[in-house]
């Protein structure tokens, strides 16, 4: 049997390189009697390899069982894979085969192996090497003649770093690995996938068929298919009974993809309900560290002149109103600073003949002092910009909301 008999026979649509390769792996080993490990994300078709497997070895005449190891309650597990006797547990009241003994002569396929209990995975090494189990609640070593796939979306080598599963178990199932593919990387067979399962739901529904536009075969290859084959196919038929339309498009197409990720490139979202708060918040931050970087210099200037003695009376008696302020203030950061400044008696005489001006009045000056420098930036990005409100804008890290507003209350003119 060559590969498109293959296709045709197991239903496997697609001509990708990665995906014949995997084909073709899987029929040359199904003749042996290797262990087959089956990787391949979720919904990507792992179980479509181990029925091909499966029918096309001498063991096609016997038993084929797939389990879903995820879907298995940890309590019962042992139980539904090699069997209990009587009173083994509470509600065993007969004694009962379990899968591996069940498909004796045939196939087990594991679908999720990496969700095994260690315990469990100590059991499944003894059938792999020996074709030996016991059932729960007995003593008695029983022999099976099975063969065992196994299939997993997860990366073995690093739940085996992690301790959750063994690793001789996992040098004993890889012994033939197989990589399926994942849809995104066969963009050329999704159209086809898409066409056949939407031809199949109108036929079942009795819909009338409709024809795929090239801007929606685009969009179609251009998704990343988190959820694969299942994924496109549960798309594929909603599109095929809900619209009504002889032409799907991809305007059609997006209305029924997850509105996160319609390409291959990752999603870039930008929160914009606070857009205009951040903005305001953005600006006076900017305001008020050139502010405070003025005076810290003005402090550090004034500062290091009482310091040396270069203050004149004539220095003091102009500024009377402004220089305890600035001293204070100039004492307070050098401690933060780890200065130690020597206090003067000509700074004493400063502090004995100066009086503080009322805080309420410098504070108004402060405030009046922000808005003249924020009135100024906006100017000069302004005038770097040649008037051009948007550029600005986005210079001084605001919005244009927020930039008209701005020029509206300073009345600037560009």
């Amino acid at each position: 049997m060559d590969l498109q008999q293959v296709k045709q026979r197991f239903g496997i649509i697609g001509n990708s390189a990665k995906l014949n390769y995997a084909l073709q792996t899987a029929m040359r080993v199904a003749p042996t009697e290797l262990t087959v490990y089956i990787q391949g994300e979720s919904g990507s078709g792992k179980e479509s390899f181990s029925k091909i497997i499966h029918h096309l070895s001498p063991r096609k005449h016997g038993p084929f069982i797939a389990i879903n190891c995820g879907a298995l309650p940890e309590g019962t597990i042992n139980s539904e894979l090699f069997g209990h006797d009587k009173g083994a547990f509470t509600g065993a009241v007969d004694n009962r085969k379990g899968y591996f003994e069940a498909a004796n002569g045939g196939t087990v396929f594991l679908d999720e192996v990496g969700e095994l209990p260690l315990e469990t995975q100590s059991r499944l090494l003894r059938v792999l090497e020996n074709g030996e189990f016991i059932r729960v609640g007995s003593s008695k070593v029983q022999k099976t003649d099975v063969r065992i796939i196994t299939a997993t979306n997860r990366d073995l080598i690093i739940e085996v770093e992690r301790n959750k599963f063994r690793e001789d178990l996992y040098y004993r199932l890889s012994t033939l690995p197989i990589a399926v593919p994942p849809l995104r990387e066969r963009p050329g067979d999704v159209v086809l996938l898409f066409q056949k399962f939407a031809f199949d739901a109108s036929e079942k529904y009795r819909q009338e068929a409709f024809e795929l536009t090239l801007d929606g075969e685009k969009i179609l290859q251009n998704y990343r298919w988190p959820g694969n084959i299942r994924q496109l196919k549960n798309i594929a038929e909603q599109i095929a009974i809900l619209e009504q339309g002889l032409r799907i498009d991809a305007e059609i197409i997006r209305k029924y993809l997850p509105a996160r990720a319609e390409n291959n490139l990752p999603a870039i979202f930008k929160e914009t309900s606070k857009e205009s708060e951040v903005s305001e918040r953005d600006i006076f931050y900017k305001v008020l560290i050139d502010l405070k970087k003025d005076v810290s210099e003005l402090r550090k200037v004034v500062f290091g002149m009482v310091e040396s003695n270069e203050v004149s009376e004539e220095f003091v008696e102009s500024n009377r109103t402004s220089m305890p302020r600035m001293l204070s203030s100039g004492n307070k950061g050098a401690e933060t600073n780890n200065y130690s400044p020597v206090q003067t008696t000509h700074q004493d005489d400063v502090y004995d003949h100066v009086e503080v001006e009322d805080q309420d009045a410098v504070g108004e000056n402060e405030v009046l002092s922000l808005e003249a420098k924020e009135e100024e930036l906006i100017r000069k990005a302004l005038l770097k910009n040649n008037g051009r409100r948007k550029r600005a804008a986005q210079e001084l890290g605001i919005s244009e909301r927020t930039l008209y507003r701005k020029i509206k209350q300073y009345e600037i003119e560009n």
